[in-house]
């Protein structure tokens, strides 16, 4: 069961004006009727706004309320279906209103970088910038840190959540190879005609020469590793196909 819902803002902004109207708002509407668990808490959410959609108020208190919502797990293509589906009953331009609202709460760009910021904060290791050099080889958005460009190349590579690179292998006439160390969030690796082994930080994989694999984030975190280039003699790298979506479907 949820925690108690506790309301305090009639009495903040009104208290001393209207006390009375204070009390209602803050212990019977929100005190006693929010916390009636007839109806549950996302289904109160959405009749709430459909109610104020209806009424043309258009104002932060929606504004609150679909943040209420979106806290409640109204997902952003529930909420465009519950505006869309409410404006065909009540006015057109009432939907296009509350849109300009809810694209502010459902911002999906902020939710990333609020997520982005959230893993880099766990991690000792820079994300880096976008690493476009490679973008032709990955499926999403991936980052790149140089840590180490003397002796030894070590690279701190991000993949934002369903990010992946594609299939390849390291070459070399001697040596080479590469060594992963997960440092933040959670991934795979899978080498070619072999189950995906979950990575988490910590963990290392070796990479021989000559292996055909691919390695990316999980489907719902993000995921950053160390990429160790073992030196050798005329190393280099074959790209392949992508990693299909069929493919990437199994993981979890």
């Amino acid at each position: 069961m949820k925690d108690k819902i506790i309301q305090t803002a009639g009495r903040s902004q009104l208290g001393e004006f209207a006390p009375d109207f204070a009390h209602f708002n803050d212990d019977i509407l929100f005190g006693e009727n929010w916390n009636n668990h007839d109806i549950d808490l996302k289904t109160r959410c959405i009749v709430t706004i459909v109610a104020l959609m209806s009424s043309g108020i258009t104002d932060s208190s929606l504004t609150y309320h679909l943040q209420n919502a979106k806290s409640n797990g109204v997902t952003k293509s529930e909420a465009a279906a519950i505006i869309t589906h409410t404006a065909f009953y009540i006015s057109w331009p009432k939907g296009w209103a509350v849109f300009k609202l809810a694209m502010e709460v459902w911002n999906d760009k902020e939710i990333a970088d609020n997520a982005k910021s959230r893993h880099e904060s766990t991690m000792l290791f820079p994300i880096g910038k976008p690493n476009d050099a490679y973008a032709e080889y990955f499926i999403g958005q991936s980052y790149l840190a140089p840590i180490s460009l003397s002796q030894v190349g070590i690279f701190n590579v991000t993949f934002e959540p369903k990010c992946r690179n594609n299939w390849h292998i390291h070459h070399a006439d001697k040596g080479g190879g590469q060594i992963l160390i997960c440092v933040g969030g959670r991934g795979y690796y899978q080498e070619w005609g072999k189950e995906p082994i979950e990575m988490h930080p910590g963990e290392c994989i070796n990479i021989p020469t000559g292996v055909k694999h691919w390695h990316g984030a999980a489907p719902d975190d993000w995921f950053s590793h160390l990429a160790i280039e073992v030196p050798g003699e005329n190393c280099s790298n074959e790209w392949m196909e992508a990693v299909n979506d069929e493919q990437y479907r199994i993981l979890k």
